[in-house]
């Protein structure tokens, strides 16, 4: 994010049938909370497994994009968090510091799904990557 920079942020369009149109909605996320995030669900031990049978000259790109996917997953739960939580129609950001724990539990439910969604954006083969 920009003048923070230990703080990553996804922006995601927001429409319910009720209103007449979308909002914005910032989700933020610090760094110190994905680093912690990642070692609770072993992410880095999934994407080795993952990319094991890759050349290693592909594997620094594909290791920096799931990170990249992994940020915007965790984000993801969030937004579904204040989504069930009620919105407003108005553009607006979901601090970083806003519902820690329960992103924590939300991220830590949804490891599989988080890992397919990874895998496929990645294009892997989908050899139970799931179960790695």
């Amino acid at each position: 994010m920009e003048g923070r920079p230990f703080t990553s942020s996804c922006v995601f369009n927001v429409k319910k049938r009720s209103w007449k149109g979308g909002v914005q909605v910032a989700v933020a996320i610090s760094d110190a909370q994905i680093d912690q995030l990642q070692a609770e669900v072993a992410l880095s031990h999934w994407l080795a497994q993952a990319l094991n049978d890759l050349p290693e000259e592909d594997r620094s790109a594909l290791e920096e994009r799931a990170h990249e996917l992994f940020i915007q997953a965790v984000c993801w739960c969030k937004l579904d968090l204040l989504l069930h939580a009620g919105i407003t129609q108005d553009n607006q950001c979901l601090a970083d510091d806003r519902w820690i724990v329960e992103v924590r539990d939300t991220v830590i439910k949804r490891t599989n799904f988080i890992t397919s969604y990874i895998a496929t954006e990645l294009d892997l083969i989908q050899r139970d990557v799931t179960a790695l």
